[in-house]
């Protein structure tokens, strides 16, 4: 911790319209039991992306409102068990939705945000300006995700456009392509998909073939069950090797 952020973890707390504010030290002492690796330069960075917005000192000191936590709460919720980037975290919080909507994580850490693989329709097409305009990204990074085989895009008169599931892939894509990751990189994530998938088709494809309407969905019921499930066990496995790489 720099001598900056040590004066600043022992700034008193100041009232603010009948609310005890915190410091940015005592609100990392006050969520790191639910969330362990929480720390001052991270709450920063929430800042700067302009996620949050604590009050100041007239030194300079953030002070944050029992609001201000719920939200950061919120946020770090949504990032931990939704998979959430910033920018679509930026979207559903002016979106309006109620921090009450995002509750705390049951014990055993298995809340997230559930897949829906029943559509038989993919709903609206986007073409390549909406999602560019959508999602932030870049058009060579879509064409790059097209090439090799990321997405896929429906052909119609000579123009591709994109479902909205590949267009939440290229929202999320763009988050790495900030970090140099590009098309090229993502071949191990397509490869892993088309393997669960085939696992997930392989276990279920009885039921899903019953010609009885229950069977079939109870079948789609467990489909997407498993398919949260193993999102979640994906998660806990990257976690437990960044660890070893991050100690």
């Amino acid at each position: 911790m720099s001598a900056a952020e040590e004066l600043e973890h022992r700034q008193p707390a100041a009232g603010a319209r009948g609310q005890k504010s915190l410091t940015i030290g005592a609100v990392c002492k006050a969520l790191e039991q639910e969330f362990p690796d929480i720390s001052i330069s991270k709450i920063r960075y929430l800042e700067d992306q302009k996620l949050l917005t604590p009050r100041r000192t007239q030194g300079g000191y953030r002070l944050y409102t029992q609001d201000d936590v719920q939200r950061l709460r919120t946020i770090l919720r949504l990032q931990r068990d939704e998979f959430l980037p910033l920018r679509v975290i930026r979207q559903e919080l002016a979106g309006g939705r109620s921090d009450r909507e995002v509750s705390a994580a049951p014990s055993d850490g298995r809340t997230m945000r559930r897949t829906t693989v029943t559509a038989t329709n993919p709903g609206a097409l986007y073409s390549l300006e909406d999602v560019v305009e959508e999602t932030g990204a870049e058009a060579k990074l879509v064409a790059e995700l097209v090439e090799f085989g990321v997405i896929k895009g429906e052909l119609r008169a000579g123009a591709r456009y994109y479902d909205d599931t590949e267009r939440e892939i290229v929202r999320a894509v763009s988050e790495l392509a900030r970090y140099g990751v590009g098309g090229r990189n993502l071949r191990v994530f397509r490869t892993s998909a088309d393997r669960e998938a085939q696992l997930l088709q392989s276990i279920l494809a009885p039921a899903l073939r019953s010609r009885n309407p229950d069977r079939r969905k109870e079948a789609v019921q467990a489909l997407e069950n498993l398919a949260s499930v193993t999102t979640h066990l994906k998660h806990l496995l990257l976690i437990r090797d960044l660890r070893k790489i991050a100690p």
